[in-house]
């Protein structure tokens, strides 16, 4: 049975990928969002049966239109995961204004632009399900990281502040924080540096994409209908947060 139309922002590389492909199995249909790939797009469509919508999700405007589109296609959007993510490393002494403001506006602003733009039909409707894919280091920091861990800690507060004002509205809003995962970004990390890494988390391994698919896909089911608000730490105990 059809659950309605997920968006995936960020949906068809790494652990969006998954997330598509897994929600796509459970009934959802998934437009994968993205915005420079579109080799990586076009195999997305081909492995999961979702389809790939092109837009920068930093751009209010690119995402009121691109979601506006979606939904004329493909009908109502009940269920939104905000994954879109990049890095621009560098300590601070030495980043530049571009790459703070990159990362700000692709990992933070981009959960504005894509709640702002299905927030009002969520309500009119009564339901919805949002999910804020942040990181391990917007809890704790990271030496290099001050852009991406302000923007990652800055998801958290967004997902407890739009969770108080939806959820009379019947929607739900939550965030997942991986730590590292197996991904083709740290796979390509230099072996000494993946096993210091490996070193630092109590399981010995890094995390799968699919594993935080689970959880997306648990967050978005009825049988989580009473968890708003809640931040779920999935770093196989590197960091254990109250």
């Amino acid at each position: 049975m059809k659950k309605g139309v997920a968006i995936v922002t960020g949906g068809t590389r790494g652990i969006g990928l998954e997330i598509t492909r897994l929600l796509v199995e459970e009934g959802y249909d998934v437009a994968a969002v993205y915005h420079g790939n579109d080799e990586a797009a076009k195999d997305c469509e081909q492995q999961t049966n979702a389809r790939a919508f092109k837009f920068d999700v930093a751009d209010f405007d690119a995402c009121q239109t691109g979601v506006a589109t979606i939904e004329e296609e493909m009908g109502a959007v009940t269920a939104l995961v905000n994954n879109a993510g990049i890095t621009r490393d560098g300590v601070l002494h030495k980043m530049t204004a571009e790459s703070w403001h990159a990362v700000i506006e692709t990992n933070l602003t981009s959960c504005f632009n894509m709640c702002r733009a299905v927030i009002g039909g969520m309500r009119e409707r009564g339901f919805g399900r949002i999910v804020n894919i942040s990181s391990i280091n917007g809890q704790k920091g990271q030496f290099g990281q001050t852009n991406y861990s302000a923007a990652k800690a800055g998801m958290l507060g967004f997902t407890k502040a739009l969770a108080l004002e939806s959820a009379a509205k019947g929607v739900t809003v939550n965030a997942i924080c991986p730590g590292y995962i197996a991904t083709d970004m740290t796979t390509a990390m230099n072996q000494d540096v993946l096993d210091s890494i490996i070193r630092q988390i109590p399981v010995a391994r890094m995390g799968t994409p699919q594993e935080i698919a689970q959880i997306v896909a648990f967050l978005m089911s009825e049988k989580a209908g009473f968890i708003n608000g809640s931040t779920i730490t999935a770093n196989g105990g590197q960091f254990m947060a109250a």
